[in-house]
């Protein structure tokens, strides 16, 4: 059984989707990052950059248990280890979903995450911050939006891509009161959102 170390988070939800995705067991361990347990001394051990999520395998690539930080990573680890078709084999597509994957963690994690920081959260308003990374956002939306004009999916199947952005993309929907500007990307939000395994990701931690 894996050990998913993790919080209600877009990186956190990530995990806990591709979990449900491709079926495998696993155990919830919260790190409460509100009150800085992601710092303790055993967490960093398994993750190094003092980040969720995290995992451990017991039953890793040479049998004996890995740990794992690092949501990209860990999405690509979990692929590989169920031959999952979320990462394809076939050399043209791996490419189209590690491009779009590193889309996600590059572009649409860094700036919808300062977008709400600044938006939300920052104890000052700093308006150049604020409209920097609101513009950024609303690039990055366009984006996506031109590329999902002749596709269903960011890498045309369904992938770790999409899981990947899809949390993201469900903060940007709230502080921007809804898709509609991108008709595309509202799209396929609706359809990746539909997912029963995305619904029950989204449920993971229960606080």
């Amino acid at each position: 059984m894996i050990d998913l170390y993790t919080f209600p988070t877009p990186n956190g939800w990530k995990i806990s989707i591709m979990l449900e995705e491709v079926g495998l067991p696993y155990a919830v361990h919260v790190i409460n990052i509100l009150k800085d347990e992601q710092f303790g001394e055993d967490f960093l051990k398994i993750s190094p950059n003092n980040k969720i999520p995290a995992i451990v395998d017991p039953d890793g690539p040479d049998g004996s248990p890995i740990s794992v930080f690092e949501s990209g990573a860990i999405l690509m680890y979990l692929a590989r280890k169920t031959n999952s078709p979320l990462l394809p084999d076939d050399p043209r597509k791996f490419v189209q979903v590690t491009e779009w994957l590193m889309f996600q963690m590059a572009s649409i994690g860094p700036m919808f995450g300062q977008m709400g920081h600044f938006v939300k959260f920052a104890k000052e308003d700093v308006p150049y911050a604020r409209t920097r990374y609101t513009d950024e956002s609303r690039r990055i939306l366009v984006v996506m939006n031109t590329r999902l004009e002749n596709t269903a999916y960011l890498a045309g199947d369904y992938s770790i891509a999409d899981i990947a952005s899809y949390g993201w993309v469900r903060s940007a929907e709230s502080m921007f009161e809804g898709l509609d500007e991108w008709q595309n990307v509202k799209r396929w939000f609706d359809e990746v959102g539909a997912r029963p395994a995305v619904q029950k990701g989204l449920r993971v931690p229960t606080l």
